[in-house]
């Protein structure tokens, strides 16, 4: 179901997702009012809602629905402060994604942006979302649906952006004092850096994140973390050192790399293609990581769907990295930290309330 008062944006989200394999718009409506007038009749697998609507607003609907009738809900945002904010207000109320809402653009982002709808709708109707009582609540249709499949279109490698490593690599990566965590996450993973960098001591190591979100809206991400955890939070821009106590997010649409600087270490912040069909792609950062720091880093693998920074977490352990998934029980998606097991790349899987703690212990090992 979309419920979004602008008709134009309706029409252009219906056509989207119909267009999605296995998908189809049962109701398109223009409010609130409206969209309860339709759960009577039928519950969707996914609701698509406006963030700001004349009549009642997203986040009232959203509170209203999560105590009455819960289901998953993507928030739709413009990219501006207002909206962003509004949005991440939304996910700490029980949704469990952002999109933004589709505007005039080139063709290539355009496709890129119905690739990402179409990602985001699967991830929802799998995943379990957090209720006004404050647990994890599975979707009516992940407890029948198989897991979603992906459309091979647009899956390109991490070699499209950094040079795969070879034999040699790993050897030339010395040991240092300076220690870094790499994080990795999407579906859910709002939630989960929130917890995981609230754990954080001003004195940690630095911190680099990758969290799948559309650009215009990690800057307004940075900022909440930075308001509520003890150590500093920023969206990264190229040139900035890693340093301890600080955490840098991956800017959206962006990638971003770790580079070594002497005993430092910097990132790049860099366009490129869409990578394990997103960017920024954990791929990127897991395999620069691999390459810059080895074993003076601990990678940590937290909730989403799919399986992007599988492949490079296990190129981080080989390089001498340890690497710790968060398990299923406490995951929104265990799509991602279960394709790093898989891949051979994590050491040991946590609840996400201990991974923080055992960060910072092998960090200082």
């Amino acid at each position: 179901m979309i419920v979004d008062d602008s008709s134009t944006a309706r029409r252009i989200l219906t056509d989207i997702v119909n267009r999605g394999q296995n998908m189809e718009v049962s109701a398109a409506v223009a409010d609130p009012f409206e969209a309860v007038a339709q759960l009577k009749r039928q519950t969707p697998d996914v609701m698509i809602l406006d963030v700001q609507m004349p009549r009642m607003d997203g986040i009232t609907f959203l509170k209203k629905l999560m105590v009455q009738h819960p289901l998953p809900v993507i928030m739709c945002s413009s990219l501006t402060e207002e909206g962003s904010r509004t949005s991440f207000e939304c996910l700490e109320n029980g949704a469990v994604e952002i999109i933004a809402k589709p505007r005039a653009a080139t063709k290539e982002v355009m496709q890129e942006l119905e690739m990402r709808i179409h990602d985001v709708i699967r991830s929802a109707a799998v995943a379990r979302f957090r209720s006004r009582s404050g647990g994890l609540v599975s979707s009516r249709s992940s407890k029948s649906a198989p897991p979603p499949t992906f459309v091979a279109r647009a899956k390109l490698s991490p070699d499209e952006v950094i040079p795969p490593p070879n034999a040699n690599s790993y050897g030339k990566v010395p040991v240092t004092a300076q220690k870094i965590i790499a994080v990795g996450a999407s579906t859910g993973g709002t939630d989960a850096i929130k917890v995981f960098l609230e754990k954080m001591p001003v004195n940690c190591p630095g911190i680099v994140i990758v969290q799948h979100m559309p650009e215009g809206f990690t800057a307004s991400f940075a900022s909440r973390l930075n308001a509520t955890c003890p150590i500093r939070v920023k969206e990264a821009r190229s040139g900035d050192l890693v340093e301890p106590g600080v955490a840098l997010v991956a800017p959206g649409a962006h990638h971003m790399i770790l580079r070594r600087a002497g005993s430092r270490y910097t990132v790049e912040v860099k366009d490129g293609p869409l990578v394990s069909r997103h960017r920024p792609s954990v791929d990127i950062l897991f395999r620069s990581v691999a390459l810059s720091a080895g074993k003076n880093a601990v990678g940590v693998i937290l909730t989403g769907m799919g399986d992007d920074g599988a492949l490079c977490m296990k190129e981080m352990r080989d390089s001498g990295a340890y690497n710790i998934a968060q398990d299923r029980e406490s995951c929104v998606v265990f799509g991602m930290p279960n394709e790093a097991i898989k891949h051979g790349g994590v050491h040991e899987t946590l609840p996400l309330e201990k991974i923080a703690a055992r960060a910072l212990a092998k960090a200082q090992a």
